[in-house]
């Protein structure tokens, strides 16, 4: 009962630091006789939803699969590529000079490439968003991988168990929290490598659409474009940590 009282509090002091922020914007707005092109009030920014050029709807679901689509990929290639490394030590060796090498590279300056190779669309910002989340994910269950017991994994290879039913059974449960640790980073990289993908070149999404309402400085529509891609990450963070609280115990998740 305590520990369920203590996360309510937590919700609603956040919740309550979300609100004071709102009430902050208004009034530093409306006191400050701040000009709409500027810096619009909440109740401006909250009209520009009702603009149906802007075709939100669309531009929601394609931002959002771009980031989902993206960080998806990112988890599976980089749990599986760790554990390869966890089963051959000259494959990491090899490989992870390179995946360092690779991630050093600027996002931004593989846009255009990724745009001539892919041309435009969802799927170059899919690969946009899993090239920037991809190196912490692996990064971190290459770790998680290595810190089971020496001896336990001698044991359970001894009594002739596959490497499946090694990383099933020993590997897996214990890397966690490493794995949710890699994975709370990318979730808020998976967000800024869709949009910068939208940036360099899209036709479609929030990204693309705070980029055309520029030229018309509708900043309403900046800044509600710009909330509605923070919802879509708070979101896909929030499934990530429920996940976590599903599947590790709350003594060895890493803060």
């Amino acid at each position: 009962m305590r520990l369920a009282g203590d996360q309510t509090q937590r919700y609603a002091i956040a919740v309550l630091g979300h609100l004071l922020l709102i009430a902050a914007w208004h009034f530093f707005v409306v006191l400050g006789d701040v000009p709409k092109f500027v810096m619009p009030s909440p109740y401006d920014t909250a009209r520009a939803l009702l603009v149906p050029n802007y075709r939100w709807i669309e531009n929601i679901v394609v931002t959002g699969v771009e980031i989902f689509g993206g960080y998806i990929l990112a988890v599976v290639i980089g749990i599986a590529l760790a554990l390869m490394f966890s089963w051959s030590r000259w494959l990491e060796m090899i490989a992870m000079p390179l995946l360092v090498s690779l991630n050093m590279i600027p996002k931004v300056a593989l846009g255009p490439l990724i745009i001539v190779w892919f041309k435009y669309g969802i799927g170059p910002n899919i690969m946009m968003a899993f090239a920037i989340c991809f190196f912490p994910i692996v990064l971190t269950t290459a770790r998680g991988l290595r810190e089971v017991e020496p001896d336990l994994l001698d044991l359970v290879r001894s009594l002739k168990g596959s490497r499946w039913q090694v990383f099933t059974k020993i590997q897996l449960p214990g890397a966690l929290p490493y794995i949710f640790s890699g994975m709370k980073v990318a979730a808020i990289l998976a967000v800024a490598g869709a949009v910068v993908g939208e940036f360099l070149g899209s036709d479609r999404g929030l990204g693309y659409l705070m980029l055309q309402v520029q030229v018309t400085l509708d900043t309403a529509a900046m800044f509600m474009a710009v909330i509605l891609i923070t919802l879509i990450g708070v979101i896909l963070y929030g499934i990530v940590l429920g996940l976590e609280r599903a599947l590790v115990v709350r003594d060895a998740r890493i803060q």
